[in-house]
């Protein structure tokens, strides 16, 4: 079994390592050190930082009900590159399991619309 077909994908990740850990080690050394306040402290998007507990303030739970939906919207989501893939192969059968994923999804997405998991107030 011959290597050779794969040595130039080896040489690309070799120079992109070796791109990357000489752009992280030289960025100290020729970078400008300008600091002031504005730059040390915390960026919100404009708005000044509000103040936090010593130990970190706690998250709502709505953040993590937000992370949530969105994983398991995206996960279901990756499933339908597959179909799409293979859509001429699947036939009527193809489509009528997709229809059955996506109106699922949909039916997710309506009960948790209803139920205010998508308001950010």
């Amino acid at each position: 079994m011959s290597f050779s077909p794969y040595v130039p994908i080896v040489l690309l990740f070799v120079l992109g390592a070796l791109f990357a850990l000489f752009s992280v080690s030289i960025a100290p050394i020729v970078g400008p050190h300008r600091y002031n306040r504005a730059k040390l402290d915390a960026y919100e998007c404009g708005i000044e930082p509000t103040p936090q507990p010593v130990g970190g303030g706690r998250f709502p739970v709505k953040f993590y009900l937000t992370a949530m939906l969105f994983i398991i919207f995206d996960i279901e989501i990756i499933f339908l590159y597959p179909w799409a893939v293979q859509f001429d192969a699947l036939g009527l059968f193809g489509l009528v399991e997709m229809v059955l994923f996506i109106g699922t999804v949909f039916i997710a997405y309506a009960y948790v619309w209803r139920r205010g998991g998508l308001n950010w107030d």
